[in-house]
C-alpha cells in the first residue's frame, strides 16, 4: 500500500485528493485500486501514514516536534566569507590562527552589534559570531584573552596591514583623500601621550579628545589611520602623510587632496611637487586676495560652468571658480542668524541704565566677537558712562553676499588633469568625511572609548577603520539596490536595513521530546536572496 496525491483541475479550480492505495496484478498486468480516502484527514496524520506504509520505525508522534534554541546566522556567517573574498583575513595575518579570528570577530562586531568589547563577549548566546570565530557555541570566550590580547597582537601588524591594503587600493598617480577629525574622550588618562584637550569638532568643547587622520583612496575606500594628539593642527599633520605615503607605501607620485586650511602656503612648499601634486580649496582669506590679485570678476562664478585661471605670477598654479546655490542661501542664512545673534546680546547691554565702566562694556562686547567672529560687520562704540551703540556695515554686509556660495580650487597639477577633474577630486572629501560619519555615528560606533591605554585607544581605532574598510566593499556590491529604491518616503533601503536583513536569517534547532536532532539555518527570503547574490555569498 501506498499514499497517493492525486490533482484534478476544473475550470479554474485545482481539486487534491489523498488516498489510501495498494497495487495488484491481473493477468500479468499491474493495476491500483483505492483502499480509502484520506483527504479529510489533517496533515501530520496523512504524515505519520506515510512514515508507516513505507515501513520506518520511529515510536514520536507530531506534537513531538519542537523549535529549540534560535540565534543569529546570517550577519556574521556573511561578513566572515565577505572578509575572505576581499581578502582583508589575509591582509591581517596570512594563517589561520585564533587571534586573527577573533580579530575578525570584532571587526564584525562593530558592524553587526556595536557596544564595547565585553557587549560583545556577552552576545555569545544570541549570535553565531564567536562560534564562527571558532569559539564553541554557548560557551563564553574571555575579554582579555579573545579580545585584548588580540587587540595587542593586531597593533604590532598595522604598517604591515596599511601596506597591503595601500598595495591593492593605490597605485602610483593615483589621487588621494586625506582629512582629520576628533573624538573625545572621558575619565582620567594618566601617562596618555595622546589624550589631550583640544579645539574639538562639531561643537564638543571641554573634554580631552585624540586626532584621527584617514588616509582613502579617490574612491572612499580606507587604507591607512593615524592617530594624533588631541591638541595637533590639521595642517601640521601633512608632511608626515605624504612621507607615510612615499615611504612605507611606496607611493612615489600622487595627488594629495586635502581640505582649505590643511594644506596652506607653508604646508604645499614643504611638499616634493615633481612627485606630489595638491588639490585643496582657498580659504576666505585667500579668495578675497586671489580675486583682488588677479581682477577676477564676480560674474566668472557660475555654478553650470567651471572658469579656470592661471596664477600671474606662479604658471604651475591653477585656480577652478565654481558656485554653489544651495551654499549661498545656507551662508546668507548663516550670516544673518549670527548678525542677529549679536544684536540680541548688544540690546542686552544697552538697556542698562545705569553708569558702567566704559573698559567693562568694550571687554564685554569683545567677548561677544571673540565667541561670534563677525566684528567687520558692525560699527560699535561705547561712551564714557559705559553706554553701547551700534549699528550694521551694511555696504559691508553687500559686498559680502556677493560671493555666498563662491569657492575656489585650487591645484598644481598639469593639464593631463581636467578642471572638471580637479574640482570632482576636491569634491571627493565627502567621502572621507562619510567614513568618519560611519565611524563615529551608531553605524560602527567609535565612541564611546573604554580603552584607558594608548595603545589599545589605537588598536580600537584601527579595528574600527577595519570595520569602515568592510562596509565600504558590502556598500559597492549592494548599490544596485539602492539604484533602484524609491525616493523619499519611499525609500526602502539603507546599510542598516541591509544588516538587519541578514541577522534575521537564523539558526535554529529541530527537537524531538525536548532532545536537539538537528540544526538548521532559516530559509532566506526573496530579499535576503538578492542581498546574499549580490555579496556573492552563499549559505
Amino acid at each position: 500500500m501506498y499514499i497517493a496525491e492525486l490533482k484534478k483541475k476544473q475550470g479554474d479550480k485545482t481539486y487534491k485528493s489523498i488516498l489510501v492505495r495498494e497495487s495488484y496484478r491481473d493477468n500479468g498486468k499491474v493495476k491500483h485500486r483505492t483502499i480509502a480516502n484520506i483527504s479529510k484527514l489533517p496533515v501530520e496524520h496523512v504524515r505519520q501514514l506515510k512514515t508507516s506504509l513505507k515501513g520506518e520505525k520511529g515510536d514520536f508522534k507530531v506534537s513531538d516536534l519542537g523549535v529549540g534554541r534560535s540565534y543569529e546566522y546570517g550577519g556574521s556567517f556573511v561578513l566572515r566569507e565577505l572578509s575572505k573574498d576581499i581578502g582583508l583575513d589575509t591582509a591581517i595575518f596570512s594563517k589561520e590562527t585564533q587571534w586573527r579570528e577573533n580579530i575578525l570577530a570584532m571587526i564584525s562586531g562593530r558592524i553587526l552589534h556595536q557596544g564595547s568589547k565585553l557587549n560583545l563577549i556577552n552576545t555569545y548566546m544570541d549570535t553565531a559570531l564567536w562560534e564562527i570565530a571558532g569559539h564553541k557555541f554557548g560557551v563564553r570566550p574571555d575579554v582579555e584573552k579573545d579580545c585584548y590580547k588580540p587587540m595587542d597582537e593586531l597593533l604590532k601588524r598595522k604598517d604591515i596591514i596599511e601596506r597591503k591594503l595601500a598595495k591593492k587600493h593605490l597605485k602610483q598617480g593615483t589621487i588621494l583623500l586625506y582629512d582629520i577629525t576628533n573624538t573625545w574622550l572621558e575619565g582620567e588618562y594618566k601617562g596618555s601621550q595622546i589624550v589631550k584637550y583640544g579645539r574639538g569638532k562639531g561643537g564638543k568643547q571641554g573634554y580631552k579628545q585624540v586626532s584621527i587622520g584617514l588616509l582613502t583612496n579617490a574612491e572612499g575606500c580606507p587604507v591607512g589611520i593615524e592617530i594624533f594628539k588631541g591638541n595637533t593642527s590639521d595642517q601640521t599633520t601633512v608632511l608626515g602623510q605624504i612621507k607615510k605615503i612615499s615611504e612605507k607605501y611606496g607611493i612615489k607620485e600622487a595627488v594629495f587632496v586635502g581640505d582649505r586650511g590643511m594644506l596652506t602656503q607653508k604646508r604645499i612648499s614643504e611638499i616634493d611637487s615633481d612627485y606630489f601634486k595638491i588639490v585643496t580649496a582657498l580659504t576666505h582669506t585667500e579668495l578675497n586676495t586671489i580675486i583682488e590679485k588677479e581682477n577676477i570678476q564676480i560674474d566668472l562664478f557660475d555654478e553650470m560652468n567651471i572658469t579656470e585661471i592661471i596664477d600671474s605670477e606662479n604658471k604651475e598654479m591653477r585656480y577652478m571658480l565654481c558656485k554653489n546655490e544651495k551654499e549661498k542661501i545656507k551662508e546668507r542664512n548663516t550670516r544673518e542668524a549670527l548678525i542677529k545673534k549679536v544684536e540680541i546680546l548688544f540690546s542686552k547691554k544697552a538697556a542698562v541704565k545705569q553708569k558702567r565702566d566704559k573698559q567693562k562694556t568694550c571687554a564685554g562686547v569683545g567677548r561677544i566677537f571673540e565667541k561670534i567672529k563677525i566684528e567687520k560687520f558692525f560699527l560699535w562704540d561705547v561712551d564714557d558712562n559705559g553706554k553701547l551703540t551700534w549699528s550694521r556695515k551694511e555696504q559691508k554686509i553687500e559686498e559680502e553676499k556677493l560671493l555666498d556660495g563662491c569657492y575656489v580650487i585650487k591645484t598644481n597639477v598639469s593639464n593631463v588633469m581636467n578642471k572638471e577633474n580637479v574640482v570632482g577630486a576636491y569634491q571627493g572629501l565627502q567621502k572621507v568625511e562619510q567614513a568618519f560619519r560611519n565611524m563615529k555615528t551608531v553605524l560602527l560606533e567609535l565612541r564611546p572609548i573604554h580603552h584607558k591605554s594608548d595603545d589599545r585607544i589605537t588598536a580600537h581605532i584601527f579595528i574600527v577603520m577595519l570595520a569602515y574598510y568592510l562596509q565600504w566593499h558590502i556598500m559597492q556590491r549592494v548599490m544596485p539596490l539602492f539604484a533602484g529604491d524609491g525616493k523619499g518616503d519611499e525609500r526602502r533601503w539603507s546599510f542598516d536595513i541591509i544588516i538587519k536583513r541578514l541577522k534575521s536569517i537564523t539558526r535554529v534547532e529541530q527537537l524531538i521530546k525536548n532532545i536537539v536532532i538537528k540544526t538548521d539555518i532559516s530559509k532566506p527570503d526573496v530579499e535576503q536572496n538578492e542581498i546574499l547574490k549580490l555579496l556573492k555569498v552563499k549559505l
